[in-house]
């Protein structure tokens, strides 16, 4: 039937997508609890060393968390620890938990020159420490923008010739939007003396990132406001030739040269050597906006599972013994219906399964222990729905009907069920995801993509099959359906109304 044609389609796009597309593996993405993570502690820097107020902390932690776990699927954690931030994230990139520290302070500036920069040592000295006092990063803060940030082009060209891009920014989010600023590129290879900046990054509306089939890399999409929007329209229509940094917190992500007027209301892209994560996390970076303060990153630590391989284990032997449970259950009571049973719920979890890998792979999903218990309590709803069409079979065979046209009728006031206690799970998962925080989420979205995919199974897979078997001989046999029983009651309700009847007409 074209709902099975239509449902295998599907499978088939989903995994196609699984080991086609993308940089990973085809396993759906762990949570903390599971497989560990990498810990950052963030430390607060302000300009003039005071110590930071708890309210710019807590706007910080919204905005990284936010960043990092927009649909609050993602099992990380950002939290305030005194004057830090203390992020942990799934996994052991601790380049990703770096990124999240980003300030975001945007700016786009014009270029006025640019230069190599000067290769590092043979034998490099170590980094220089960050300053481990708010006065003392204040010092290096003012020491910097007093050379770096001078409208003198002789104290520029010293700068140029001064800046090593090897070390720590000491600037990094401090630099003054209406100066000019000394900078270096993110990746260390040039230098550039650039002119006060024409847009702010408060100007920006909205940031994605993509693939150029054209250019054969990734790039962010930038959408800017109306103010933003009609300046860099002036600004490409008279600086055609010329360069234009984009800068990220003191440092020059991408220098493009402005190769013709953009219109107003158009998007703009930022270029680069980017990977794809690290287009996704500055697009993210940019869109939820910056942070209040500048922050200077720890070393990164491991944290071990919390639970660990025993416990994932354990709760997946638990499902799988239930699910055992209910497949046996079905197959006794239903026969024939529970084999279908077992089949849809079978290519439900093939399904889910490759849901799960995309979702971890594209907004970052990360499958923890409440996870798996909404997973384990939606695959139960789902037999709940096959069980109300197959009783709902059984009913209209007990009216006398046979199972060949039970089928039809029982699926037309079964569906109306089936959509109903559906859609009661899926508000009720809805509003835990909306008023929850933390691993909560997990299994309300888990809860509610399972009971979406309940959906589909039932009417793309369970119903064309039982209505399949009703149109079969061999499947409509009693022996075989398992519903023997139900026709014989209904054989002796008819006898039982004929003999009513009869006894009616002879005392007429």
């Amino acid at each position: 039937m074209r709902a099975l044609t239509f449902f295998a389609v599907i499978v088939a796009a989903l995994y196609a997508l699984v080991f086609f597309t993308g940089d990973k593996s085809a396993t759906p993405e762990l949570g903390i609890d599971l497989q560990g993570g990498t810990r950052v502690t963030l430390t607060a820097r302000t300009p003039d060393g005071s110590t930071p107020s708890q309210d710019s902390l807590r706007q910080a932690q919204q905005i990284i968390e936010t960043r990092v776990n927009g649909l609050g699927v993602s099992g990380s954690e950002v939290v305030i620890d005194g004057d830090n931030l203390v992020i942990t994230v799934p996994g052991d990139d601790s380049a990703q938990a770096r990124s999240l520290g980003q300030t975001a302070r945007l700016y786009i500036r014009p270029v006025i020159g640019s230069q190599a920069a000067a290769a590092p040592a043979a034998q490099p000295a170590p980094a220089a420490p960050t300053a481990d006092t708010p006065e003392a990063a204040a010092a290096e803060i003012a020491k910097a923008k007093e050379t770096r940030q001078s409208e003198d082009p002789a104290v520029q060209q010293q700068a140029m010739a001064a800046l090593d891009c090897s070390t720590p920014d000491p600037l990094q989010g401090n630099d003054d939007p209406s100066l000019p600023l000394v900078a270096c590129s993110t990746d260390g290879t040039a230098v550039y003396v650039l002119a006060p900046s024409i847009i702010d990054g408060q100007e920006i509306s909205d940031a994605s990132s993509g693939f150029n089939t054209q250019q054969s890399r990734y790039e962010v999409s930038l959408s800017f406001k109306s103010g933003g929007s009609n300046t860099w329209a002036q600004f490409t229509a008279s600086n055609i030739g010329k360069q234009a940094a984009f800068t990220l917190d003191s440092k020059v992500v991408s220098a493009p040269v402005v190769q013709g007027a953009t219109p107003a209301g158009s998007s703009t892209s930022i270029t680069g050597q980017f990977t794809q994560t690290q287009a996704k996390d500055l697009a993210n970076t940019l869109k939820y906006g910056s942070l209040p303060l500048s922050f200077s990153a720890s070393e990164a630590e491991t944290v071990s599972a919390t639970l660990g391989l025993a416990s994932l284990q354990a709760g997946l032997i638990a499902g799988a013994v239930g699910l055992v449970l209910v497949l046996i259950y079905c197959l006794v009571y239903y026969r024939m219906l529970g084999l279908l049973t077992a089949l849809s719920l079978i290519l439900s979890g093939v399904m889910v399964y490759a849901v799960l890998v995309l979702l971890g792979r594209y907004i970052g999903f990360t499958l923890d222990l409440a996870g798996i218990a909404g997973l384990i309590i939606g695959i139960g709803m789902t037999a709940d729905s096959f069980v109300v069409f197959f009783e709902r079979i059984k009913d209209e065979m007990r009216e006398g009907r046979s199972f060949r046209s039970a089928v039809p009728r029982g699926w037309a006031r079964a569906r109306r069920t089936i959509l109903s206690g559906n859609a009661v799970s899926f508000i009720a998962a809805a509003v835990l995801y909306v008023l929850a925080i933390g691993q909560v989420r997990g299994f309300a979205f888990t809860l509610g993509l399972t009971t979406i995919l309940d959906v589909v199974v039932v009417f793309l897979v369970t119903w064309p099959l039982v209505y399949m078997a009703s149109k079969s001989r061999f499947w409509s046999k009693p022996g075989v359906n398992g519903l023997g029983a139900v026709q014989q009651v209904a054989r002796e309700r008819k006898m039982v109304a004929a003999s009513t009847s009869a006894s009616s007409d002879m005392e007429a």
